[in-house]
């Protein structure tokens, strides 16, 4: 009789697991996920490189940097919303940004505003340091009164020194006050490089003496740093253009002429003679700059087609020169590549379509992405191949009742680009359902039915 019984019981066991393993096998099988291998361009800079459409044989041949015969000390491409780097040439090396300075003071003052420091129609009373700045200016005199939005019209269009000290000014006190919020700044923005010794961007010889730091250090940025503070700009004021496309402005009734937009490049000027020659479509910023330590500097933004593009040039050897290599390196951008979105929002994520809950009706809830991913992609490109990788929160935080849109985990997609410089987007896991807490009754009998489970697996180890 004992024979039989273990003989019953082994019977059972194997059963249990044979079913066990055809569960698992069902379950736990990954289903094949269509991938299209593509090639992706190397880093700016590095030899030409082809992309593979997922739609055909034919590739798509990204031009080398060295095609564009650029004559710059450096240069950089940006695409804002990934921050993906397209184009670089000596983009870390620091460099005098000479009136590309002004765009932390437009930022600085900007975000002010939106946060209710400053406003718009704000009256500022111009002081010494101001009055006595040189270069690029209106003239402002000790005592003059004009409000916020008119002094940050004439920085913004004019690149006017002693407008953009005012601003520093009122903001901060002092302007060597407001160059220490430069500074801060521009370390939380990721900026590596960036040194700021005044507001304009002037050397500081050029300061007046009074109010010169006591340094021997000059102000410099990188390229890079450059078109991370322009994508600062254009992420955090997206209403930026409402004063850099502003094409000409008479600061007083009483002045002989409007002071002129030092950006050519303006796609509204595509209509004015002397610059039409220059106007680029869908161009609406950011900053021009000259120092005879600088050279000529330009950083530009333009958007096509959806797509938004920061073009930093710095070292050209003349004003048009800095607009005629902006236009390569932004043809560069438009011309081979598109803003891509390669996972939709509320999607699922093969293999993890649901996650475990304790306590609940269900032993499980459905879960889905809470964003998308989007990435740069080379023009031509159907189905980039993108690799992912899942965390999900800690099992005993997944405790019913758990509310529908709530964070259970989250998943980062990977896009390579010949296995260097990889693009990546992480975006959280919610549940696309609420989680209902069980009744005691069912909790009972899903104890019951565990206990069980563990004896049969119990028995299942003793063979």
């Amino acid at each position: 009789m004992k024979f039989k019984r273990k003989s019953s019981v082994k019977q059972m066991a194997v059963k249990t697991v044979t079913a066990g393993l055809l569960l698992n096998m069902l379950v736990l099988s990954p289903i094949p996920a269509m991938a299209e291998s593509v090639q992706t361009p190397a880093p700016a800079g590095a030899s030409t490189a082809t992309a593979t459409p997922a739609t055909s044989g034919t590739a798509v041949t990204i031009p080398s940097i060295q095609s564009l015969g650029l004559n710059l000390k450096s240069a950089v491409l940006l695409e804002p919303t990934t921050g993906k780097v397209l184009l670089s040439l000596n983009a870390d090396q620091p460099l005098p940004p000479a009136s590309m300075t002004k765009m932390m003071t437009e930022y600085l003052i900007a975000d002010a505003v939106k946060n209710g420091k400053l406003s718009w129609d704000q009256k500022v009373t111009v002081a010494e340091n101001a009055a006595e700045q040189i270069g690029s200016r209106i003239f402002l005199a000790v005592g003059d009164q004009h409000t916020i939005e008119e002094l940050y019209i004439a920085m913004a269009v004019g690149s006017a020194n002693d407008a953009t000290v005012a601003l520093a000014e009122t903001l901060s006190g002092s302007e060597q006050e407001f160059v220490k919020l430069m500074n801060e700044t521009a370390r939380k923005m990721g900026m590596k490089t960036a040194y700021f010794i005044n507001s304009t961007g002037l050397s500081r010889d050029d300061m007046p003496a009074k109010y010169r730091p006591d340094t021997d250090k000059e102000t410099v940025m990188s390229a890079m740093d450059a078109a991370i503070l322009a994508q600062h700009i254009v992420t955090d004021h997206p209403d930026f253009s409402k004063y850099t496309t502003i094409q000409s402005y008479k600061f007083r009734e009483r002045d002989a002429a409007p002071m002129i937009n030092y950006n050519w490049m303006l796609e509204a000027n595509k209509n004015i003679a002397n610059f039409k020659a220059y106007a680029y479509p869908g161009l609406d910023g950011l900053k021009t700059g000259h120092t005879s330590s600088a050279g000529n500097c330009f950083t530009g933004t333009a958007v096509r087609d959806g797509m938004r593009l920061i073009s930093v040039v710095m070292g050209a050897n003349s004003e048009a020169h800095r607009f005629t290599e902006t236009r390569k390196v932004l043809d560069f951008g438009f011309n081979n590549f598109e803003v891509k979105q390669v996972v939709s929002a509320k999607a699922t994520v093969a293999g993890n379509e649901t996650v475990p809950v304790e306590k609940g009706k269900k032993s499980e809830v459905p879960v889905v992405t809470d964003a998308g991913a989007t990435f740069v992609v080379p023009k031509g490109t159907a189905s980039p191949q993108i690799t992912t990788a899942v965390q999900i929160n800690d099992p005993s935080t997944l405790v019913a009742p758990i509310a529908q849109g709530t964070k259970v985990g989250k998943v980062t997609y990977t896009y390579k680009v010949n296995g260097l410089n990889p693009q990546q987007k992480t975006v959280n896991l919610i549940t696309s359902e609420e989680a209902e807490k069980a009744g005691w009754f069912k909790l009972l009998f899903r104890a019951i039915g565990n206990f069980f489970r563990d004896i049969f697996s119990g028995i299942k180890n003793l063979f």
